[in-house]
């Protein structure tokens, strides 16, 4: 069968009873993940402050890398001749890239939009670049990761239901394109996703999701949202959508989010989910716990003497204090990044486990009510 990928497989564990949340296991050709799963964001094949011994120490099980970031630099061919993006960056487990078609499409004035592909130009040093489904699956190809995206375009919000209907027949072409190259390209441990589009529209969402499901890909991505438009109604474009992928394919919403959206749409029927939220908080002082965010540079935490978070049991919070926290990033040292990214990124992963605890045990509402109580808490 073309596309046939081997040591993929997806399939459902549990169920949660009130909701369409549900435990799975996603097999690759680099390890088992289990669903739900928050990936974090190594754009540039690295998670900003953090070496991958400690991502696998917090048990990361899949991380994602962006095919624009590393097209520019250090280029495609390079990561595939040092053994691929795998062994480039020192990382045993799974990997996922996106197509870049996100990062290229918020260029915006610095790029032009053909039936062909997007010509654009490089943020770093205006070369003229280009990408197109055969070429975004191309450089995916070479990098060797997991689970790799089809080139799609990412409308900005708002967008009229005209111009979201031409985004979304683009996008289904591109589809089209992105799977006969990847068949051609004949890899055997790699699975490609389909993106679904449609801004806001759930008709949009409701036929793009169908003609991808017709062109069965092994896995489905959510893309479009998150991009500025109120969380209720992301909430529901994940719900109208997630209801025309069916239940045997993984189901992927990108780039989301706080911590209450992690379940919310997890009980929406969402398995995997990425976003630089906890890294990029981590770096301005923002460190999400069980009670609430905690800006740590506070003068209230000059001398306070407990961990960021009690309830915790990072590495982070067995060993520091606030007020030394409170001092690396009011001194400018470099270790406070590492140690707020630390603590953020395995909260985001904690909340994972504990969100696939309570599907197996039915109790994933009470979850939701405590992280609803604590999501615009200041910590004390």
């Amino acid at each position: 069968m073309p596309g046939e990928t081997h040591r993929f497989r997806f399939s459902i564990t549990a169920r949660d009873p009130n909701s369409s949340a549900r435990v799975g296991r996603l097999e690759t050709a680099h390890g088992v993940v289990e669903t739900p799963v928050f990936m974090p964001v190594g754009t540039a094949a690295t998670v900003k402050a953090l070496p991958t011994v400690m991502l696998e120490a917090m048990d990361a099980q899949l991380l994602l890398a962006n095919t624009y970031h590393l097209l520019l630099r250090p280029g495609p061919e390079t990561i595939r001749s040092l053994g691929g993006l795998h062994r480039f960056m020192g990382w045993p487990r799974a990997l996922l890239t996106d197509s870049g078609g996100f990062q290229v499409f918020s260029l915006d004035t610095l790029r032009t939009i053909t039936e062909e592909g997007v010509t654009f130009r490089s943020h770093l040093d205006g070369s003229k670049q280009f990408l197109s489904p055969e070429r975004a699956i191309e450089i995916q190809v070479a990098l060797g990761a997991d689970l790799i995206m089809a080139f799609d375009e990412c409308l900005a919000y708002p967008a009229s239901h005209e111009r979201a209907r031409q985004s979304m027949e683009l996008t289904l072409r591109w589809a089209q394109r992105s799977q006969t190259a990847f068949w051609r390209a004949e890899v055997e441990n790699q699975a490609l996703f389909g993106i679904v589009q449609g801004s806001t529209y759930a008709d949009l969402r409701r036929e793009c999701s169908r003609r991808l499901v017709e062109m069965d890909f092994p896995g489905y991505a959510i893309g479009g949202l998150a991009v500025g438009e109120p969380p209720a109604l992301s909430y529901e474009m994940t719900e109208v959508t997630v209801s025309e992928l069916g239940e045997e394919k993984p189901r992927y919403l990108m780039g989301v989010g706080y911590p209450l959206d992690l379940i919310e749409y997890v009980r929406r029927g969402v398995d995997m989910m990425d976003c630089v939220l906890p890294t990029r908080n981590a770096r301005n002082a923002c460190l999400f716990t069980w009670s609430g965010k905690l800006h740590i540079r506070n003068a209230a935490y000059v001398r306070d003497p407990r961990p960021v978070d009690e309830r915790c049991a990072c590495p982070v919070c067995r060993r520091y204090s606030r007020a030394y926290l409170r001092h690396l990033f009011n001194a400018g040292e470099m270790l406070a990044a590492t140690l707020a990214t630390q603590h953020n990124l395995y909260f985001y992963l904690d909340i994972m486990r504990c969100i696939r605890r309570a599907i197996r045990a039915g109790t994933l509402d009470k979850l939701a009510a405590e992280l609803k109580q604590t999501e615009e808490i200041e910590a004390g």
